[in-house]
């Protein structure tokens, strides 16, 4: 056995399952990304690339441990857009913090504009659309329930929705990850993911916090930079 199946299929028993080690390390990457985020540090996005990179070896079937025969295209697919768009992420992150300063935040929280909002809502109803048809059209290799396309399909697209909006700045992305976590948890405990599964969870009441967190920023941005009436000078 080479050094990457046994990375791969290193698991530990929990009860009566066998948990990949890979799926709990990669998974607490990605908590740590999003802490990062809510910090808005700049380290979040390589923090993330690796929790990424581990949970695609879990996703893609290269661990044979509680479902890992099974392999979730839609799950192992957002991982590697997950790698491209936390590069992007970095590099935009990385500028901004350059340019104002190394103990300034690399983002300034901001609410998505009108057809901002209007373009990833579309972008999100018509990925879903096409991705669930493509899925079933390609099929996955095994034979899994009807609204397992739907359910991957918006899982997949929501995370590249998320994952762009945070890079750009937009509060908006915590809901996007509300969203899809409300969709993400079920399924990941129907396929025995549960590592996954728990720490998604956990990561759903975090991105509750995060919300709430850039809300307030934002508005105090928006009172910062509101003009300041004048009054009327009597003559």
């Amino acid at each position: 056995m080479n050094w990457f199946e046994w990375m791969a299929q290193a698991s530990q028993r929990i009860g009566n399952e066998e948990v990949l080690w890979t799926e709990i390390i990669g998974n607490l990457f990605g908590l740590g990304s999003a802490i990062g985020g809510m910090r808005r540090k700049v380290w979040a996005w390589p923090i993330g690339i690796v929790g990424n990179a581990l949970l695609f070896v879990v996703f893609f079937g290269f661990g044979a441990t509680n479902g890992g025969d099974h392999v979730m295209y839609g799950q192992a697919g957002r991982q590697v857009f997950f790698i491209i768009t936390s590069v992007y992420g970095w590099w935009a992150w990385l500028r901004t913090r350059n340019s104002a300063g190394q103990d300034t935040p690399a983002v300034q929280p901001r609410w998505a504009t009108g057809a901002e909002r209007l373009g990833y809502v579309g972008f999100w109803i018509v990925g879903v659309l096409v991705c669930q048809w493509l899925s079933r059209l390609i099929g996955v290799g095994w034979s899994p329930p009807g609204w397992y396309f739907w359910a991957d399909a918006w899982i997949f697209v929501g995370s590249i929705v998320a994952t762009y909006a945070m890079a750009r700045g937009w509060t908006d992305f915590w809901l996007a990850w509300i969203a899809v976590d409300l969709v993400g948890v079920p399924e990941l405990i129907y396929f025995k993911h549960y590592p996954s599964a728990v720490l998604y969870a956990v990561y759903a009441c975090f991105v509750i916090w995060g919300f709430f967190v850039w809300l307030r920023i934002t508005r105090q941005s928006s009172e910062s930079t509101a003009p300041t009436p004048t009054k009327a000078v009597a003559t």
